[in-house]
């Protein structure tokens, strides 16, 4: 099963033990996930996104400070822009959140319910399937220098020829390092390969 298959999977798991959605933000890097995902109500995220609750949610505060799982009850921070009482207008009351990974690339899922708090049994499924949502959208470490060069000069508009030509090698070699980037970072295609090393700021 390939990573994004696992990942959807995952979230259809997140799904069924969120009834007022979820929000799962993955390797968090320069305050930029590389995975964002919402089942929120649409008009929440709306209004989240306008107001750039992100920079101000206590919950997201939590998770970039602390390692675990809570709920969302027991978070003693502050919230000077009422962040969680205004989220209660669009039904998510009550609510769990987890953090997994380094510092350096944070991932954050919180949860939500209308009804009642989560148990200690429904939070430890989902830091379970944080976890293993954190390792499937983990990206590459890196890139070869080779790999990168050849996948610059792509992005920057030569065809195969020229950039070959550029680097002093054949163009079957080039061709070969493209293939390898691809391998590399999980794409089908070149054009998939330089969105993936942009996102993954490889390049």
């Amino acid at each position: 099963m390939t990573n994004s298959r696992v990942i959807i999977s995952l979230l259809d798991q997140l799904n069924a033990l969120a009834p007022s959605g979820y929000t799962v933000g993955l390797h968090i890097r320069f305050a930029s996930p590389l995975v964002l995902k919402s089942s929120y109500p649409a008009a929440w995220q709306q209004e989240y996104q306008d107001n750039a609750y992100a920079l101000r949610d206590p919950l997201v505060f939590w998770g970039i400070g602390v390692s675990g799982q809570t709920r969302w009850s027991e978070i003693r921070l502050p919230d000077p822009f009422s962040v969680m009482e205004k989220a209660k207008k669009y039904g998510l009351h009550y609510g769990c959140v987890v953090s997994c990974g380094p510092i350096t690339s944070r991932s954050i899922v919180g949860c939500a319910r209308s009804d009642r708090e989560f148990t200690d049994d429904e939070i430890d499924s989902i830091a379970v399937i944080a976890r293993a949502l954190h390792e499937a959208a983990a990206p590459p470490a890196d890139l070869t220098k080779a790999q990168i060069e050849a996948l610059r000069l792509i992005a920057d508009g030569d065809r195969h020829t020229a950039a070959a030509a550029k680097l002093g090698i054949s163009e079957s070699a080039l061709k070969a390092r493209l293939s390898s980037a691809r391998v590399r970072l999980g794409a089908r295609t070149t054009a998939e390969a330089l969105k993936k090393a942009r996102e993954f700021r490889l390049l």
